[in-house]
């Protein structure tokens, strides 16, 4: 016979300890909330009518069951809904115990985590983009179906804010790249089986993709209108330590079309030496070695043939972090640390800095293979 009543132990559920008493954490959903003022009229009564316009009127305790079916099909039935889980911070378990249960997948590490907040941080948002493309060539069928809906919810934010703010928009239309090639795959190549939900809602989300990929294509960069200092104005001795602070050749090539004077810089062979040094070891430079019509190395060629076949060394603003004393993934925040040395997350090492270590989008992915 089937269980139909609530489990009393509510598996999975965060509870918080208020001056009322323990009160249960709802996963953030502003569609949720905006319908809070009709759900809760239902929850006080409901009103059934029958053939004979007989009204039978049930109390809230014996209605309770049909307010959370209306909810959970009022989510559900709302495509433009994103329920967003705003943890900061997650139990990496990689095996079952008395107390717990099953693992920690990479889907529900990824909804749980505040990727949505994190996006609309500038420190945050490389980070997150370049995680987006990792699953988006690799992982998006170990995605469960709740985790795939919030990845493209949070694509969705990601391609508004580019459109809106002009930030970067080049790691986008990689990002989108990635994942239609990933999704023509799947949807003729492979076929349905390996996507949860309706072949139809996939290539709906491919449509999307496609008509995303216009928009950023269309996309117009706003010229600046100011009367102060300019870039222009600077001193060539700073405009050139600029160009050196720079670890992506993309960045250095699209500075130096800004004015003649910046291309000028970005064209120099020792800043082009600088970033190769960075990134490669001397052994890799010696088996692709290019040279000039003048016999010099051209170090500006070497760094694009050289990040075909060695992968670049990664910097980000912020990244993930994860404990390993108490095996805690986590988002650590600067500001709390500074003034409550607050480590992001509940430690019981008695030194929690020292345990702590920033976790690349690729160590992310492979925190949650077994």
């Amino acid at each position: 016979m089937p269980f139909l009543g609530q489990d009393w132990r509510s598996p999975g559920w965060r509870w918080v300890k208020t001056a009322d008493g323990w009160k249960r954490c709802e996963p953030f959903s502003p569609a949720l909330e905006d319908g809070n003022s009709q759900l809760s009229d239902i929850s006080h009564t409901v009103i059934l009518a029958d053939d004979d316009d007989d009204e039978e009127i049930y109390r809230t305790e014996d209605c309770e069951f049909a307010t959370k079916k209306r909810k959970k099909d009022h989510c559900r039935n709302n495509t433009n809904s994103q329920c967003f889980y705003r943890e900061k911070w997650i139990y990496v378990h990689k095996e079952s115990t008395r107390e717990r249960h099953g693992y920690c997948t990479l889907g529900e590490a990824f909804n749980r985590l505040d990727f949505s907040s994190a996006v609309q941080d500038i420190r945050r948002f490389n980070y997150v983009v370049k995680l987006l493309q990792l699953i988006a060539k690799s992982q998006l069928t170990s995605l469960s179906g709740a985790a795939q809906k919030n990845y493209f919810n949070i694509l969705d934010k990601i391609v508004r804010k580019v459109l809106e703010d002009q930030y970067n928009p080049r790691l986008i239309k990689d990002l989108l790249q990635d994942l239609s090639s990933t999704l023509c795959i799947l949807i003729r190549g492979v076929g349905k089986s390996v996507l949860v939900g309706n072949i139809n809602i996939w290539i709906c989300r491919l449509e999307t993709i496609l008509v995303w990929q216009q928009q950023l294509k269309n996309l117009q960069m706003n010229k600046q209108v100011n009367n102060g200092l300019t870039l222009s104005d600077l001193p060539l001795h700073m405009l050139n330590n600029i160009l050196y602070r720079f670890s992506d050749g993309w960045d250095i090539i699209t500075l130096g079309q800004v004015t003649p004077t910046l291309y000028m810089l970005s064209e120099d062979r020792q800043l082009w030496k600088k970033l190769c040094q960075y990134h490669f070891a001397e052994k890799q430079f010696c088996r692709h070695l290019i040279l000039s019509e003048k016999g010099h190395i051209d170090w500006k060629l070497m760094y694009f043939a050289l990040q075909k076949y060695y992968p670049i060394k990664e910097q980000y603003g912020d990244t993930l972090h994860f404990c390993r004393h108490c095996s805690i993934l986590f988002w650590k925040d600067y500001h709390l640390a500074l003034l409550l040395k607050d480590t992001g997350h509940p430690c019981t090492a008695s030194d929690p800095n020292t345990c702590l270590m920033p976790v690349s989008p690729q160590h992310f992915i492979d925190l949650f293979k077994f």
